[in-house]
Formats: C-alpha cells, sequence, structure tokens
C-alpha cells in the first residue's frame, strides 16, 4: 500500500512541481518577481482546496451507511481511474512541450494582470491536486480503517516529488521527463487496475452491480489475507484472493487496452513537401 500511492504522490507531485519550476523560473528570467506572490496564491489555493476535499471524502462519509459508503468509494475510485488515465496519456503527448504551453499562458495572464497570474499557478497545479485527492480516498478505502499506510505513502512520494523539484530548478537535478513518464505511467497503468478492480468490488457491495458471490477464484487457503505477501500484493497491485469475475474481467480488459495504447510507438508526422509551381512560359511583348 506504501509503494503505491508513494508511486502515485511521486506522479502527481512532480507534475505539480514541474509546473511551478516553470512558472517562478520563467518569471525570474523574465524580470516580473513581482507576480511570483501571485503564484504562489494560486499555487495555494489549489494544495488548500485539494486536502479539503481529500479530508471531506475520506472523514466525512464515515459516518454513512455501509453500502452507501461503498456506492461512494468505488465510484471515487472509477472516477479517480478516469482521471489517471487521461493524466498519463496527456503526459505521453505533452512531456515535450508543455514548457511553452505554460510559458505561453503565463506571459498572456500578465497583460491581464494578477487575478490571471494567480489562476494559472491554480490551475496548473488543481489538476493533480484534486486527481492525488480521489487516489487518496480510493486507498484508504481499499486499506480499510486502522492503518496510516496509504497517508505515509503519499507523504513520501510528495516529500520526494518536492525534493525533486527544488533540485530541477537549481540545477542540481536532470531528469529525462519523457522516460521518467513513461516508466511511472507504466506503473501506474497496473495500480490503476487494481484501483478499477476494487472499486468494482465496492459496488457490488452497495448491491450497484451484480456478482458480489461469483468468485473467478478464491486462493484465501494457499495467500493468506494477513500474510506480509499478501499485504505486499494488496499493496502494489489491489490484489484480493477472493476476487469475483467482474473484478477480474475488469482488471484484465483495462491492462489489455489501455497498456498497449500507451506504449504504442509515437506518429511523427512529417511536414507536408512544398509544392513546386512550375514556371509561367514568358510572353512576348509586341513591339
Amino acid at each position: 500500500m506504501i509503494f503505491s500511492n508513494a508511486l502515485i504522490g511521486l506522479r502527481e507531485g512532480l507534475e505539480a512541481a514541474l509546473v511551478v519550476v516553470i512558472l517562478v523560473a520563467f518569471l525570474v528570467k523574465t524580470d516580473r518577481r513581482w507576480a511570483l506572490r501571485h503564484v504562489a496564491v494560486g499555487v495555494g489555493a489549489a494544495v488548500g482546496l485539494s486536502v479539503l476535499l481529500g479530508a471531506l471524502l475520506t472523514y466525512g462519509t464515515s459516518q454513512l451507511p455501509f453500502e452507501t459508503q461503498e456506492l461512494i468509494g468505488g465510484s471515487a475510485s472509477v472516477i479517480a481511474v478516469a482521471f489517471v488515465t487521461g493524466m498519463v496519456f496527456w503526459m505521453r503527448a505533452a512531456a515535450r512541450s508543455i514548457s511553452g504551453e505554460l510559458k505561453g499562458r503565463l506571459d498572456r495572464a500578465l497583460d491581464v494582470g494578477p487575478l490571471a497570474v494567480a489562476l494559472v499557478g491554480f490551475l496548473g497545479v488543481g489538476r493533480e491536486g484534486l486527481e492525488t485527492a480521489l487516489f487518496f480516498y480510493a486507498s484508504v478505502q481499499t486499506a480499510g480503517t486502522g492503518t496510516l499506510q496509504p497517508l505515509v505513502g503519499f507523504v513520501l512520494g510528495l516529500a520526494a516529488a518536492v525534493a525533486l523539484g527544488v533540485g530541477m530548478y537549481k540545477g542540481a537535478v536532470r531528469i529525462n521527463l519523457g522516460k521518467f513518464f513513461r516508466y511511472t505511467g507504466v506503473l501506474l497503468v497496473v495500480v490503476a487496475a487494481g484501483i478499477l478492480a476494487y472499486g468494482v468490488h465496492d459496488l457490488q457491495e452497495a448491491a450497484f452491480l451484480p456478482g458480489l458471490q461469483s468468485l473467478a477464484f478464491d486462493v484465501s487457503a494457499t495467500i493468506r489475507p494477513d500474510s506480509w505477501y499478501a499485504t505486499l500484493l494488496k499493496g502494489i497491485f489491489n490484489f484480493t484472493p477472493a476476487t469475483t469475475w467482474l473484478q477480474a474481467v475488469v482488471w484484465v480488459a483495462y491492462v489489455g487496452i489501455v497498456m498497449p495504447l500507451f506504449l504504442r510507438p509515437h506518429r511523427v508526422t512529417s511536414p507536408a513537401p512544398a509544392t513546386v509551381q512550375p514556371a509561367q512560359p514568358a510572353t512576348r511583348t509586341a513591339a
């Protein structure tokens, strides 16, 4: 559980840190330091909103009936997987152009005013923050009550992301972002498949989806749920010894569709060749 949550915290945190590094470096290099405080306000608001959402989801639903909690938890897991799927594909395509896009947005916002500058910081960090909040809630639901593993994992991942962000800004750390997001994207697809399967199980327990008693396999006798290796498998892959057919089908379908699409080579489109106009014959002017 710590590993998967640390991976999510590292991935989401590094994306947010990368946004902040690009914005701060752009303002410093263009000698517009007056706007740094407005970017800080936007980033702070995004972080605060993300923490508030995570707290509301995690602790605000604890007094609800069991089926309602499972319905909310399963729905949050499905939404979180949808977010992370879109995120890994977006970052796969935008890793090389994100710097130019952010600088362009900030340059236009500087002409508008402080509120627009703060909005660029808010939107740049807010998406990763909201995704992290949803993932945190889904992880807490998966881990159950009485454990701090999801929180510890997220804190470790976010702390590492902040350290890498500071190192990148100071030039002490250089990361091949294309390879980083590719390798972590592969791991996240597997983690997301487990979260999706567990979300389906929650929806089955909420009686929203059928098949709760229809098991594809039950290896509880071999892999005891309280053993260290069962905890390891659950923490990394969200594996459960007793898995329903619907869970198994969803896991296999997600990995079987998303992984090949994510790993397919980029299509490099070459510019169209210039059209050469045929030379016009010279016209003679009558004397």
